[in-house]
């Protein structure tokens, strides 16, 4: 539905912007008025400009319309899409309460990193020479 309306949002903006190139601009009213364009339009000198400007009102509703509509259509699916991750700190909570329930390992008095021993020996925690 969405690639729809993307599709006809597209079409009424193409033909929006025709048809307002088509149109004649305010300084033509002077020389339409007295006879000089009404033979080369096709509904006449006053017909041109009101069916035109009907059409441009028109197509601008159904262009705003679409425009809504397709910001709901994308609010509505960006809610549906959180809701599906809206579990997820319920989840590390979960987790989170296993582990406490888990026993502890055993704890070792051994360093867990291979740094020197106060005794200034680096391979045993005797006061012996390195070799």
């Amino acid at each position: 539905m969405y690639e729809v309306a993307i599709v006809i949002f597209l079409l009424v903006c193409v033909a929006l912007v025709a048809l307002i190139l088509v149109q004649q601009g305010k300084g033509a009213g002077m020389g339409a008025s007295f006879g000089q364009g009404a033979s080369q339009t096709v509904f006449g000198s006053v017909g041109s400009g009101n069916f035109l400007t009907r059409s441009t009102w028109f197509l601008i509703l159904l262009f705003f319309a679409i425009c809504l509509l397709i910001g709901w259509m994308q609010k509505s699916a960006h809610e549906t899409n959180t809701s599906d991750f809206s579990n997820i700190g319920a989840g590390a909570a979960q987790t989170e309460q296993a582990d406490q329930k888990a026993p502890a390992a055993p704890s070792t008095d051994a360093p867990a990193t291979d740094a020197p021993v106060a005794g200034g020996s680096e391979s045993s925690g005797t006061d012996a020479p390195a070799k």
